[in-house]
């Protein structure tokens, strides 16, 4: 099919030098709004990094990495000797037409129903093993800035933190949150829309309850998160296995199981277990079935912040124009398990309900810990833990893919291990026992979760989910040999 010619509304393009947002993100904004807007056709072929750098006096490197990041996202695809286009995939009938600002044009949100508790989750060992999924690097831990920031709070003896508190949490934390993920992650949210909980856990509970009623049905990735699973079903909710493929969650098939399903819990940014990032088709169209079917969608961003390889995605959030994505976050991968903080956006018309049930379910967070936290993230000291642990995450991953090849080759597969998280899956290459291997493994004091026991129906991959954050790069080889003997 012939290239259709280039688009001359990039020539529309106004920089604002003086803005926030930075240069590249301008241009990120700039093609992505184009595309979403239908200004810019799928085929149509943008401009070279070198001709829009020159435009619009902007150091090419600028531009390089904004097109990175819309080839990264699925809005531009290059084709070898012709340069990037618009992709063809992009389905015509979801970009949305030009709209006023964001706040305006969205409609009121879907009717809320009720919901209640009852199962099992697997155990979990008690502490850091090596290889334990889901663990960041506590041997890096923040302790002196931390300390300071305790001690500093301590000094300025907060009464009003000893007391009962909002049950959306602190003011100051939820400021620090919003804000934060506006410069990070690109969500616009106000601090009322924040809802402080006690980890992810709480929030798919909280999510569970005041969302739907005992007997609806939600779509849950297969595989997927068992806690999250869990969750659900002590709601009283049925939930449906929904096949993952490359491409994330398979929508038609959602579709044709549970056509009306009340929530579909997903991670847009990094599939749990089984990496990969959803494409941008599959995002519209699971927005496209939610607003048909006045549903919800639970967005796990579990572990948006890592990547090793350009910048973090996008949130499926960002696309949201019916008030239908609510955005759970989580500290637990980025500081400490132990600290049981995370947060929920919620849209502004279900906020009353949602901190009713949270005020229900513990009445607050502990008061001096979120304020802790609340002067870590706005003094910058979270955004500068986070650029050290990406590097050493990036040093300990090859460190566990390099001992998988070496200590495990022919017994253990890593595939192409995605460039983002803090985990990595291993299928098995041998016959065995997955689930037997494992409980094996820990007597040799290596956590390594088996692949099938995050799947719900009977069809299952054999293999391991591997965390590489908690576990130095000294003792990668170690841990592997230790999985292999259980293996054996």
């Amino acid at each position: 099919m012939p290239a259709r010619p280039l688009s001359p509304l990039w020539n529309s393009l106004a920089l604002d030098r003086r803005a926030a947002a930075s240069l590249q993100d301008q241009l990120f904004a700039y093609f992505r709004e184009g595309v979403l807007a239908g200004r810019l056709k799928a085929g149509t072929c943008v401009p070279s990094s070198r001709a829009l750098a020159v435009e619009h006096g902007v150091a090419r490197i600028t531009a390089v990495q904004a097109y990175e990041r819309l080839v990264a996202e699925g809005y531009l695809v290059p084709r070898p000797g012709a340069g990037l286009y618009i992709a063809e995939s992009v389905p015509e009938h979801s970009l949305r037409a030009p709209e006023a600002p964001r706040r305006e044009t969205r409609r009121a949100p879907p009717p809320i129903r009720a919901g209640r508790p009852a199962p099992a989750m697997r155990e979990r060992p008690i502490g850091t093993l090596a290889l334990s999924p889901g663990h960041p690097a506590l041997d890096a831990f923040p302790w002196r800035e931390w300390s300071r920031m305790t001690a500093r709070i301590h000094r300025e003896r907060p009464a009003a933190a000893l007391g009962y508190g909002d049950p959306q949490g602190e003011l100051e934390l939820r400021k620090a949150i919003a804000d934060y993920l506006g410069a990070a992650r690109g969500i616009a949210c106000e601090p009322g829309q924040v809802i402080v909980v006690s980890g992810s856990q709480q929030g798919v509970d909280l999510a569970a309850r005041a969302l739907a009623e005992p007997g609806d049905r939600v779509w849950c990735e297969e595989p997927g998160y068992p806690a999250g699973r869990a969750a659900f079903q002590a709601a009283s909710l049925e939930t449906v296995a929904v096949p993952v493929d490359g491409e994330g969650i398979d929508v038609a098939a959602g579709a044709r199981r549970a056509p009306r399903a009340r929530i579909a819990f997903v991670s847009p940014a990094q599939h749990y277990p089984l990496g990969g990032s959803m494409s941008l088709r599959r995002r519209l169209a699971l927005l496209d079935w939610a607003e048909r079917a006045e549903a919800w969608i639970l967005e796990d961003d579990y572990a948006g912040d890592y990547r090793y390889a350009g910048r973090p995605l996008a949130p499926l959030h960002t696309l949201d124009r019916g008030n239908r994505v609510l955005f759970l976050g989580t500290f637990s991968k980025v500081l400490a398990p132990g600290l049981r903080l995370g947060y929920l956006i919620v849209p502004p018309g279900a906020v009353a309900r949602f901190a009713a049930f949270k005020s229900a379910a513990d009445r607050q967070p502990p008061g001096l810990a979120q304020r802790v936290l609340a002067r870590f993230i706005a003094e910058g000291r979270l955004a500068a833990h986070l650029r050290r642990m990406r590097v050493l995450y990036a040093r300990r991953r090859e460190a566990l893919i390099a001992g998988l090849r070496r200590e495990a080759a022919g017994i253990l597969d890593p595939g192409d291990a995605p460039e983002a998280g803090l985990h990595l899956t291993a299928r098995l290459l041998v016959p065995g026992d997955d689930e037997a291997a494992s409980q094996r493994a820990l007597a040799r004091r290596v956590h390594a979760p088996p692949l099938s026991a995050y799947y719900a129906g009977t069809k299952r991959e054999r293999g391991f989910v591997l965390g590489f954050a908690a576990t130095a790069e000294s003792e990668m080889p170690r841990a592997v040999r230790g999985l292999v003997a259980a293996i054996r």
